[in-house]
């Protein structure tokens, strides 16, 4: 039951007939605290301007993640107040502290109380998404809209000694951001010559604008091995959790970036005023070589943001072996099973008993299948292969360990969706919902948009798709250790990928309404729509509340 805080006097004790008596006082917060008072007060006490608040409220910087959240820490053990706390702590205590609360008796959730801002770059689109696939993640990466990749280069997973597949792999990548600049530089003419600037727009803003929306269309030629930058805040319990998960992925740039997460958050931190503070240190050492000193000790001294909280994050066994097994058992349960038709859909999936989600979403993001092929193929194995699945996603289970996302059931709006890469990367930001992603392929086909086809690259853009999925089917036939997973590297952007999308109405409506707007990129807009259009068939009366915008209405250019 809430609770509601009130300022009703009439709950209050009775003064006695003492000539002083015990009140109370009630300030406008709501808290009350005995005061002495005279019985002529006593009188006019409810005629009083009531008191200011009692609770203080005050920001707190320059302290490192680790001791603030030591002090926060201490609310539930000791009656200090935060200032006094941070101020009997050094790091040294910190450390003593945290190694015995949140590693032998496990009180995981003072590492919420530590936020850490991190700068991740250079790293390939592919790393990108499997970073940001964290429901309680935060952060921001460089855009395929505002900005042009064409210098951005990209990463080279490791062939050992196959020579021919790493220069398939680089001439095929060469290839394509050729073609990205070219088309860049095409689509941006075509738009040009069919969107007149208004007298009242300034020219480089106009510019500006159309650049954009041609950034939009040719980033389907980008693959999955962009380098692109992104910055992440999160708490260190989020970090040791992200870390052991990237730490145990399949692919080997994904444990390189598990383990430069680790060492970032255990070594020495950037310091945005380190040169400005090095500069005062020097004017303080001319005047004083002693006090000197000890301003470069206090104003210069090493931070490292999370030296306790995260060490401990490795490899995940539960995690690792689980997906080896899934893996297997999505081969057997769907040998004989033939890929549906692909087109880009949104699938609005009917209610089922909760073993038959759960067995069948864990078995979704291991293979390429649509979730009905792979529910049909569930049901039909019968109710002990069913449940022989859910205990494979849990033998292997530590301690510790959360279960993995496909026992995150329940949800009444579910919706199995096909849509391009580059598109995905948007929809991937919504955090509110369960997303369960397959991996990158290129059997479901590819996007092109009638841009294309209107400027007369249509043949030329085609021939580029086709190219790069020769490429990237040769280079996951070749015998070297993760060629499946490098040849995923070169898949462009327009390649479509599965994501099982589990929500409450609430933000059913909300990424409806959201990625509709016309702001935003044809591909989602049509899959936000596609999603309104799927409830509303289910559920008609629901219907009137989504403010969805009509994505069959034309579109200013120039509108961002």
């Amino acid at each position: 039951m809430s609770q509601i805080a009130t300022n009703d006097v009439t709950s209050l004790p009775e003064p006695s007939n003492k000539k002083t008596a015990d009140v109370i006082s009630i300030s406008t917060s709501g808290h009350r605290s005995p005061q002495r008072a005279s019985a002529a007060e006593d009188a006019t006490t409810e005629k009083l301007a009531p008191a200011e608040p009692a609770t203080e409220v005050f920001a707190v910087y320059g302290v490192e993640p680790e001791i603030q959240a030591y002090a926060m820490a201490k609310y539930s053990r000791s009656a200090l107040s935060m200032k006094e706390s941070l101020r009997e702590i050094n790091s040294q205590k910190a450390e003593k502290f945290l190694n015995t609360f949140y590693f032998q008796y496990g009180h995981r959730s003072i590492a919420d109380l530590a936020h850490i801002a991190l700068a991740i770059e250079k790293l390939s689109i592919l790393a990108a998404i499997e970073l940001a696939d964290e429901q309680r993640w935060d952060g921001q990466e460089r855009s395929t809209r505002y900005q042009d990749f064409k210098k951005s280069g990209y990463y080279v997973p490791d062939f050992g000694a196959d020579g021919d597949a790493r220069r398939l792999y680089c001439d095929t990548l060469d290839f394509l951001f050729a073609e990205y600049e070219a088309l860049s530089a095409h689509m941006t003419q075509h738009l040009i010559s069919i969107t007149p600037r208004p007298a009242e727009m300034k020219q480089e803003q106009y510019e500006r604008t159309l650049k954009a929306r041609a950034f939009d269309i040719t980033r389907y030629l980008l693959p999955l091995a962009t380098n692109t930058s992104l910055g992440e805040i999160v708490n260190a319990r989020t970090l040791e959790t992200q870390i052991a998960h990237l730490l145990s992925h399949t692919h080997r740039e994904v444990r390189q970036l598990g383990e430069s997460l680790k060492k970032a958050a255990t070594s020495a931190a950037y310091n945005a005023n380190s040169d400005s503070l090095q500069e005062l240190v020097e004017q303080i050492r001319g005047v004083n070589a002693e006090l000197g000193e000890r301003a470069e000790r206090e104003l210069l001294r090493e931070v490292r943001v999370a030296p306790t909280l995260v060490k401990y994050a490795d490899p995940n066994p539960y995690e690792m072996e689980t997906r080896r097994e899934l893996r297997q058992a999505a081969r057997e349960l769907m040998a004989h099973e033939q890929l549906a038709p692909s087109k880009a859909i949104v699938d609005l999936l009917d209610e089922e008993p909760l073993e038959i989600e759960i067995a069948t979403t864990l078995l979704y993001e291991h293979c390429h299948f649509s979730y009905r092929q792979i529910r049909q193929a569930v049901q039909v194995a019968g109710e002990r292969r069913r449940r022989e699945i859910i205990d494979l996603g849990l033998r292997h289970r530590g301690k510790h360990d959360e279960m993995l996302c496909g026992f995150r059931a329940g949800q009444q709006f579910r919706f199995d969706i096909l849509m391009d890469i580059g598109g995905f990367r948007d929809m991937h930001r919504h955090r509110r919902c369960i997303q369960v992603m397959q991996q990158s392929t290129t059997q479901h086909g590819y996007e092109m948009l009638l841009d294309v086809e209107d400027a007369g690259m249509r043949g030329r853009f085609e021939a580029a798709m086709r190219r790069a999925q020769a490429a990237v089917e040769k280079i996951a036939k070749s015998a070297f250790p993760e060629a499946e997973e490098n040849s995923q590297y070169a898949i462009p952007l327009a390649y479509r990928k599965r994501a099982l999308f589990k929500m409450d109405f609430a933000e059913a409506v909300y990424i409806s309404e959201l990625r509709t707007t016309p702001a935003g990129h044809v591909s989602y807009r049509n899959v936000a729509y596609a999603m309104y259009e799927a409830v509303a068939r289910k559920y008609p009366a629901l219907a009137k509340y989504f403010r969805v915008h009509d994505v069959t209405a034309p579109v200013d250019l120039l509108q961002r």
